[in-house]
């Protein structure tokens, strides 16, 4: 049975170049979607914090020296 006929090198070359273009642009396009789910989680996150702020009557400020506190281990809970 006869094979078909053999690329050239300079084939093969373009078509390997043609897929690498490829795979980066596919690269690129999950590195946006990727960066745009992080934003999203952040804002998110940011969200639960700020409501709970709000229903808890804590200034930021507040809430960022007890954090600061509890991280250097000098919060000790008063329950």
């Amino acid at each position: 049975m006869a094979r078909g006929q053999r690329k050239s090198i300079d084939e093969k070359i373009k078509q390997k170049q043609e897929l690498i273009d490829s795979i980066k642009t596919r690269l690129e396009h999950e590195r946006k979607e990727l960066e745009e789910l992080l934003n999203e989680k952040q804002q998110q996150e940011v969200k639960i914090l700020n409501d709970f702020l709000k229903t808890s009557g804590m200034s930021v400020y507040e809430a960022t020296e007890v954090l600061q506190q509890y991280a250097s281990g000098q919060y000790e809970e008063t329950a």
